[in-house]
């Protein structure tokens, strides 16, 4: 029973679920009707059980949480400003957009979760590769503005140098940011695929090429973990740290403001994204060299996946918040708009929205203060 169990907990642990698609529950049968430990297998059939009944409602809340606040920064930009002044103005815009395309994505995974996937292969690898394009591309943007800051900070010279030029920079940037998302999310394209049991809901899941020591899933996490995950964290922490350290001998400054910003984007980011990450490493070694083999742990596992990803998933309805609302300038901007809106309607009109008069940017450059309250 041992030699059976090990060789079912080799086969999950090496298709195992993966970030943004794939199902937890992974295995020969069904999730009704499948095997017990009794008979060499796990019943991992609660697991299933589970999420359908924690993911679709915590889906539904991201995602109209995560529309209305990315769908308020895409209006202020787009069509009350009317113009992208800095750097930081044109990587806030487009992790707007790259968060309303993952949202987008939510409502099938929400389905998925109670009924199995029902839309196709095509749609199954659309959906998947998708939600990695804007899991990368929100990360490197996170971490283009954290760079824009160091520079606007820290090289105060160079900034002001480079002033016009950056805002073409910036977009230079926000192109390689989606190329490099877009080749980075190419496996989601080759390995998806649609599972269906003999029995019981099929699922949208990867399906990795079976090599030996299982290389191309191993592969795979890795540059999910390095390129999603840790690089932009160091990037991030080096480019924050040296700016706290220059706030702190800065002798007229409102640090407190400054710091307390800095701190949560730091504290989000990894709150967020290191709990899912640690489980990835997890799995990988798993997949490298299977050693969890026990069924409860198998299916702890299983669960604690499923939390983590739901939390990672939170970061595209908190970015708006954390990003742009806690800003002074730009809440103020937000509050004008409200009342002009409410001021138009009252009239019969709303042509005054575009009247508002053209404020500094929601970062500014020439502004300590203003550009880490964001």
């Amino acid at each position: 029973m041992e030699e059976a169990f090990t060789t079912y907990a080799t086969t999950y642990m090496t298709t195992g679920m993966d970030y943004g698609g794939t199902d937890p529950s992974d295995y020969p049968d069904d999730y009704g009707s499948g095997p017990t430990e009794n008979s060499g297998f796990c019943d991992r059939s609660w697991v299933r059980q589970f999420r359908g009944q924690y993911e679709p409602p915590l889906f539904w809340i991201i995602f109209i949480l995560g529309a209305v606040g990315n769908l308020l920064v895409v209006w202020i930009y787009t069509t009350v400003r009317n113009r992208l002044k800095t750097m930081t103005d044109v990587y806030l815009l487009n992790l707007a957009v790259a968060d309303l395309l993952f949202l987008c994505m939510l409502p099938f995974w929400a389905v998925d979760a109670i009924k199995g996937w029902d839309f196709g292969i095509s749609l199954c690898k659309m959906v998947s590769a998708v939600y990695k394009i804007n899991f990368f591309s929100s990360m490197f943007l996170l971490t283009c503005i954290s760079v824009d800051r160091y520079i606007a900070i820290v090289q105060v010279t160079k900034a002001q140098n480079l002033k016009k030029k950056r805002l073409f920079y910036s977009k230079l940037a926000c192109l390689g940011v989606w190329f490099v998302s877009i080749l980075l999310a190419l496996p989601e394209f080759i390995f998806a695929q649609v599972k269906m049991p003999q029995t019981g809901q099929s699922f949208c899941t990867l399906v990795y090429w079976n090599n030996a020591y299982n290389r191309t899933k191993i592969l795979v996490l890795s540059l999910q973990i390095c390129m999603g995950f840790f690089l932009p964290l160091l990037i991030m922490i080096f480019c924050y740290s040296v700016i706290i350290r220059t706030l702190l001998q800065a002798k007229s400054f409102e640090k407190h403001k400054a710091l307390r910003v800095i701190f949560a984007v730091v504290f989000v980011f990894v709150l967020s994204q290191l709990p899912y990450n640690s489980l990835l490493i997890v799995e990988a070694t798993q997949a490298a060299n299977t050693t969890i083999t026990d069924c409860k742990t198998v299916i702890g596992f299983d669960v604690a996946g499923q939390v983590a990803k739901s939390l990672a998933y939170t970061h595209a309805c908190l970015n708006p918040f954390l990003y742009v609302f806690i800003g002074v300038r730009f809440r103020q901007d937000l509050l004008r708009i409200v009342k002009m809106c409410a001021g138009g309607l009252s009239k019969g009109g709303l042509s005054k929205v575009q009247a508002v008069p053209k404020r500094p940017s929601v970062m500014s450059d020439t502004d300590t203060t203003p550009a880490l309250s964001i």
